[in-house]
């Protein structure tokens, strides 16, 4: 079962002091332990994937990272640069203002961007930071991101005023229906936590957790 879990772990270190030997210990540890990928932010990805390749661990990256409001442009020309650095799955912070204000054909448009830039040659997970949304926004931005051609949909970058929960999850499930990726992160530091993830339907946890999570330990992690 821990290995199953492992799996769908995106192994992960987005703070902004992250250093070069943290990086080398993050990759270290994804292969050891057979994460689905490392996630850091866009500097450290032409390094993470020299020193992955080959390894089965893939490169994930953050997109317009972690607020959002970035331009479409602006994220299309992250993610074209994010994949010639190596990385080849690509989590992108939706416009959280435009939703809010009502402004669908912006946040799609946005997303979209993100989506052709990717196709092809990058996954694309969508962040949609529950957090600062209604139930209502929840399932409109869900909606949007299955609409603009994204792989999965993610809960939160892990900076915003919270994270993970099981009904976001249930409710994100319910509303992408069984073929999108559901994305749980923030707050998930347990094995206990992850499987109760999984079972409301997430396909892939974003932890700096995951080595606690793998030894059915707990961490005091945030993200």
């Amino acid at each position: 079962m821990m290995k199953e879990i492992a799996k769908m772990i995106d192994h992960t270190l987005l703070k902004a002091e992250a250093t070069k030997g943290q990086i080398e210990q993050l990759c270290a540890e994804a292969q050891e332990y057979q994460f689905a990928s490392v996630c850091v932010n866009p500097t450290w990805v032409a390094y993470a994937s020299e020193l992955l390749k080959g390894t089965g661990v893939d490169v994930c990256t953050v997109i317009g990272f972690p607020l959002g409001a970035n331009t479409p442009e602006t994220k299309a020309f992250e993610t074209t640069n994010a994949i010639e650095n190596g990385a080849t799955e690509v989590d992108m912070v939706i416009n959280i203002g435009a939703l809010k204000n009502g402004d669908d054909s912006l946040v799609e448009k946005d997303i979209q961007a993100v989506v052709k830039a990717a196709k092809g040659k990058a996954l694309t997970k969508v962040i949609i930071e529950t957090s600062l949304l209604t139930d209502e926004e929840k399932v409109r931005a869900c909606k949007l991101a299955v609409s603009a051609g994204t792989d999965f949909v993610k809960t939160s970058t892990g900076f915003g005023a919270g994270g993970a929960t099981v009904d976001d999850i249930a409710l994100m499930r319910k509303t992408v229906g069984p073929t999108i990726g559901v994305k749980a992160s923030g707050g998930v530091r347990s094995a206990e936590d992850a499987k109760i993830m999984i079972e409301a339907g997430a396909t892939r946890i974003g932890a700096s957790s995951g080595i606690a999570i793998v030894k059915g330990l707990v961490s005091n992690s945030d993200y």
